[in-house]
């Protein structure tokens, strides 16, 4: 089982209710576990950006051929 913190937040009720929308749970629990999980798949996430100039590809790579 993972490990649960438990706590006591204050959250904004047009914000929650807008959540509601857009997500499949059915709790506030369940919605902010799933807004837990996507910011932190989200900053997981490496920046393409920092990956600039730090690829390099065989001098045969052919990406057209791929199309």
């Amino acid at each position: 089982m993972p490990m649960c913190m438990r706590t006591n937040i204050v959250l904004n009720d047009g914000l929650v209710k807008e959540a509601f929308k857009y997500s499949h749970s059915k709790t506030k629990r369940d919605l902010v576990e799933q807004a837990l999980r996507e910011f932190v798949e989200n900053h997981r996430r490496k920046d393409l950006r920092q990956l600039k100039g730090k690829i390099s590809f065989r001098e045969d790579y052919d990406y057209k051929s791929l199309r």
